[in-house]
């Protein structure tokens, strides 16, 4: 059975713009919050007493339930939702169970938090399009990050990734119109900010210097090679 902290109806709550978080952990319990706090409404799910009483008052709704079961998910109105996150890490058959459960609901669109590739592969078998592992993708990203020439940087599917860093000197001084930038090199700048300034697009017009900040997007090895040309 589910024990709720709050009354408000989680019928009523799946009809709005809501999504439903199962596993409160770190990182489920830090995308609850970051939703709450950009005005979406939440309903946070976790097995643990402790934990669902330290949301008390942060989400919209927060229950203490077993989420691998199908009866309590359908009493809380989970599968009216449009969708789940499941941030289950460190109890992998909850994990799986849980998302099994929702699949066959065949109504929210799922996010499952993986803890290891094993775990990623079982998910994807199971048919979630949005497998999250994010020790592996953090690791990832600050490792381009440390190599120093990169300010941020994020990849996407199909070998495509968006680069902040500045621009090297083959991309100053002149507009970026005649400089074949592409041609060239293979990528595109899609933004600059100026110091002190906003991020804005750019045009064939725009000028870039040293001390700006640019967007760059293209293949993650072109992306990464023009990033670190002087």
């Amino acid at each position: 059975m589910a024990k709720n902290i709050f009354t408000r109806p989680p019928e009523r709550l799946a009809q709005a713009d809501s999504v439903v978080v199962i596993g409160l952990g770190r990182f489920g319990g830090a995308l609850a919050l970051e939703l709450e706090a950009q005005g979406t409404e939440v309903l946070g799910i976790d097995a643990n007493e402790e934990i669902v009483q330290s949301f008390n008052g942060l989400l919209t709704h927060v229950v203490r339930a077993d989420s691998t079961k199908e009866e309590v998910l359908r009493q809380l109105s989970v599968h009216e939702f449009d969708r789940a996150v499941v941030g289950i890490g460190t109890d992998i058959e909850a994990s799986i169970l849980t998302t099994s459960r929702l699949l066959t609901f065949k109504g929210p669109q799922i996010w499952a938090k993986a803890i290891s590739e094993p775990h990623a592969e079982i998910l994807g078998q199971l048919g979630v399009e949005h497998v999250i592992r994010p020790e592996h993708d953090m690791g990832k990203r600050v490792a381009h990050l440390v190599r120093g020439s990169i300010l941020d940087y994020v990849e996407f599917e199909d070998d495509f990734v968006m680069i902040r860093t500045s621009p090297p000197s083959v991309a100053r001084d002149r507009p970026l119109g005649v400089l074949g930038l592409r041609d060239k090199y293979g990528i595109t700048i899609v933004a600059v900010k100026r110091p002190g300034g906003i991020w804005g697009h750019t045009t064939a017009q725009t000028v870039l210097y040293d001390d700006d900040q640019i967007i760059v997007q293209g293949s993650k090895s072109l992306a990464e090679k023009f990033s670190t040309l002087a």
